[in-house]
């Protein structure tokens, strides 16, 4: 469990109805621009907003009209901490966070500064793109908005977190990136529908060498959304029984987005089914970013070599667009590492009594500028809470996992590439359809969580330690022309 509950019968009750207040605040949270009696907006019309609109005005009220759902969370959030770490001390814990760190087959303190190790390896990739993306903003909006001086106001970056990037793409794409295709219409042009590209997803996965999904997959898993009822559409992968009951549960559409997703869940399904061997005390991932990375490491295979492997794609891209797709790619996984970070860095020092609650919101920005080189769109104040505002927070979901497995599935990637022999650009690479890097994998996931990580680690990528060099390897090629671009812009904050 991640909260864990004091031995005391009222202090557990009062815990467990604090949790559940939380979780319910964040779930019903809405806008209403015009009061209570106007119409109301929920997050999904928030990030819509967020994603599309280019006023600057319109977003700064969407990003506060959201994070006004927070501050009435801020006293029972306090008290919480304080239930929390009574529950971690009578388990022989310091505090929760360090509770959460122990779970990497380290002390506590060793896994903070191996993620700060990790950190300091990606941040030069990051700077760079923080820079070009800070410098086209303040092209588009002006410097009343953007100032290359300052951290970017957290408002612009196509997102409600400023943690994914890729809806301002349009606004960075670099000139002749075009990638010749768009997936999305090819998809369509030639109506698979979800059920087919769910195949594609199972036929990558018996390239490599591992056995088909069984029927009660395809029977049992939900692969659109049903039209008589309201469902969570959040995509997600199970194994019900630990033998051979594996689902998905998506609402899959005909997009590019959706056809990537797809390899992610079922990597976590062909996980799932390699570990089932082991004791149950062993049935899980190695630690919990290696259940993240490995659908991830599969996606990143699902490059435009592959898409014309299997007959989605006339002809590969030449090598100049190639600038615009890891473009595209690294607003989404490099944009994220310093959110992936910070999180729990804010959490760890609220456990540890650090971060006090008369500093809760001070500290967040401190450190989301620290890590992320942006700033909020107006004035807060502790009478804001903005940590509520992310569901992992007031849902208190360990957050660790995200950034380690955006570092491991390159380094995954990487080893996989090695192993089936490529030879050219990292980002260019695709195991489909290569045996020796499926046994390789497998050997891997049917590990389970029965060995240290660092030995299922080893196995995989003949590592014991995790690497973010792979990761560096992979956007050289946008790395070099980001810092060309940057030439007489400032760089970091």
């Amino acid at each position: 469990m991640d909260i864990p509950a004091p031995r005391d019968t009222a202090e557990s009750t009062e815990l467990s109805q604090i949790n559940a207040s939380l979780q319910s605040d964040y779930g019903k949270g809405k806008w209403c621009p015009d009061g209570p009696q106007g119409k109301c907006l929920s997050l999904n019309d928030l990030e819509r907003i967020m994603a599309t609109s280019r006023d600057p005005k319109e977003l700064e009220r969407a990003w506060a009209g959201w994070h006004a759902i927070a501050p009435p969370m801020r006293k029972r959030y306090a008290r919480m901490v304080v239930l929390a770490n009574k529950g971690a001390r009578e388990t022989g814990f310091a505090d929760v966070g360090a509770m959460w760190r122990s779970n990497y087959d380290m002390a506590p303190d060793a896994f903070s500064a191996e993620l700060d190790r990790l950190w300091q390896q990606v941040r030069p990739l990051y700077v760079s793109l923080h820079a070009y993306v800070r410098w086209k903003l303040e092209e588009k909006y002006g410097t009343g908005v953007v100032s290359e001086d300052r951290p970017i106001p957290a408002h612009l970056l196509g997102n409600m977190w400023s943690q994914d990037w890729t809806n301002i793409y349009p606004l960075l794409a670099p000139a002749n990136a075009d990638p010749g295709y768009d997936l999305t219409e090819i998809l369509k042009a030639k109506k698979i529908e979800p059920v087919g590209m769910v195949h594609y997803g199972e036929r990558f996965f018996m390239s490599l060498g591992f056995a088909a999904l069984p029927q009660t997959f395809w029977e049992r898993s939900m692969f659109t959304k049903p039209q008589d009822r309201d469902v969570v559409c959040h995509a997600s992968a199970w194994d019900i029984d630990y033998v051979e009951d594996l689902r998905i549960k998506m609402c899959i559409e005909q997009k590019s987005e959706d056809f990537t997703t797809i390899h992610h869940e079922l990597g976590h399904n062909f996980y799932q089914r390699a570990y089932d061997t082991q004791s149950p005390l062993f049935r899980n991932s190695a630690n919990d970013g290696f259940h993240e990375a490995i659908g991830d490491t599969i996606a990143l295979s699902v490059t435009p070599e592959y898409l014309k492997q299997i007959g989605l794609l006339e002809n590969v891209p030449p090598a100049s667009s190639d600038i615009g797709l890891l473009m595209k790619r690294a607003l989404d996984k490099v944009a994220f590492l310093p959110f992936g970070l910070l999180i729990d860095k804010w959490r760890w020092e609220v456990f540890s009594g650090q971060v006090t609650p008369e500093n809760y919101n001070k500290a967040w920005w401190e450190l989301r500028e620290k890590y992320q080189g942006i700033a909020p769109p107006s004035a807060r104040s502790e009478e804001d809470f903005d940590p509520g505002a992310k569901y992992h927070v007031a849902a208190n979901v360990p957050y660790a996992r995200y950034f380690l497995a955006a570092i491991l599935q390159y380094q995954f990637h990487r080893a996989l590439c090695r192993e089936s022999g490529y030879k050219g650009p990292l980002h260019r690479c695709s195991i489909y359809n290569n045996k020796e890097a499926g046994a390789r994998l497998n050997k891997m996931l049917a590990m389970g969580e029965s060995r240290p990580w660092p030995e299922a680690l080893e196995a995989l990528t003949g590592e014991k330690q995790m690497d973010a060099t792979a990761i560096l390897e992979y956007y050289a090629p946008l790395k070099q022309w980001l810092d060309e671009q940057n030439k007489g812009h400032k760089v970091d904050w």
